[in-house]
C-alpha cells in the first residue's frame, strides 16, 4: 500500500515536471516569480512546485475588430469594422509587459480605427482604402511594439452608410452621369459643326461639287423606293435672268 502511494506521488511529480511544446509554441518560465527564460519547442523540464510556465502561440492571429461608430471629417456618421493580423515576436514581453495582449491589442485597434477614420472625409474613406489600411497598420504596430507584438496588416472590411447618405450618393452619381452625357453630346455637336464648316469651305471652292452632291442625294432617295422624286436644278440656269436685271 505504501509502495503504491509512493509511485503515485512520483508520477504526479514527473507529470508536473514535463511539458511538451509544439513547434509554434513557446513557454515563458518563471522560477519563484522571476523569469528565467523562454523555452521550447519540444520537451521542457520544470522544477516541481518552483517553476511556472506560461505558453504563448507564435502563429499569426486574426482578430476581428467589431463595428465602430465613426464620425468622419465632413460630419457623416458611419459604422466601420476591420480585421487585424498580428503575431507575437517576443513571448517574454507579451507576458510581462501587458496583462492580456489579445485584449490590449483589440482595444488599441478599436481606438485607432475611430481616431484615424475620424480625420478623413467620407470620399477618402471609400476611395483610399489601401492608404488608410497602411496608416492603421503603422500606428497599431507602433503602439504594440513594446509588448513584443508585430502587426503585419490591417484591412477595413465594411463601411455601413446611413440610408439617407446612400440615397444622396446615388443622386450624386446620377447627376454626374447626366453631366458627362451632356458634355459628350456637346462635344459631338461641336465636332459635327467643325466638319460641316470644313465641308462648306471645300464645296465653295468649286460650285460643280454642289451639283454632284445633289445627284448623289437623288440616287439615295430613288434607292429607297420613295414615291417622291426630286430633280435638282442647276443654279447656273438662272444666272442669265439675274444678270439681265
Amino acid at each position: 500500500m505504501q509502495y503504491s502511494v509512493v509511485v503515485f506521488i512520483v508520477l504526479i511529480v514527473l507529470w508536473s515536471m514535463i511539458r511538451i511544446l509544439r513547434e509554434y509554441e513557446r513557454g515563458v518560465v518563471f522560477r519563484l516569480g522571476r523569469i528565467i527564460g523562454v523555452k521550447g519547442p519540444g520537451l521542457v523540464i520544470l522544477l516541481p512546485f518552483i517553476d511556472k510556465m506560461v505558453k504563448v502561440s507564435l502563429r499569426i492571429i486574426t482578430m476581428d475588430v467589431p463595428p465602430q461608430d465613426v464620425i468622419t471629417k465632413d460630419n457623416v456618421s458611419v459604422k466601420v469594422n476591420a480585421v487585424v493580423y498580428f503575431r507575437v515576436m517576443d513571448p517574454a514581453k507579451a507576458v510581462i509587459e501587458v496583462e492580456d495582449y489579445l485584449y490590449a491589442t483589440s482595444q488599441i485597434a478599436q481606438t485607432t480605427l475611430r481616431s484615424v477614420l475620424g480625420e478623413v472625409e467620407l470620399d477618402d474613406l471609400l476611395s483610399q482604402r489601401e492608404q488608410l489600411n497602411h496608416r492603421l497598420q503603422q500606428i497599431i504596430d507602433l503602439q504594440t511594439d513594446p509588448w513584443g507584438i508585430k502587426v503585419s496588416a490591417v484591412e477595413i472590411k465594411h463601411v455601413d452608410l446611413p440610408t439617407e447618405m446612400q440615397r444622396a450618393m446615388a443622386r450624386q452619381a446620377e447627376a454626374e452621369r447626366e453631366r458627362r452625357a451632356k458634355i459628350i453630346n456637346a462635344e459631338g455637336e461641336y465636332q459635327a459643326a467643325q466638319r460641316l464648316s470644313e465641308a462648306a469651305e471645300i464645296l465653295a471652292t468649286n460650285p460643280i461639287t454642289i451639283q454632284l452632291r445633289f445627284l448623289q442625294t437623288l440616287s439615295e432617295i430613288s434607292a429607297e423606293n420613295a414615291s417622291t422624286i426630286v430633280f435638282p436644278v442647276p443654279i447656273e440656269l438662272f444666272k442669265p435672268f439675274s444678270s439681265g436685271r
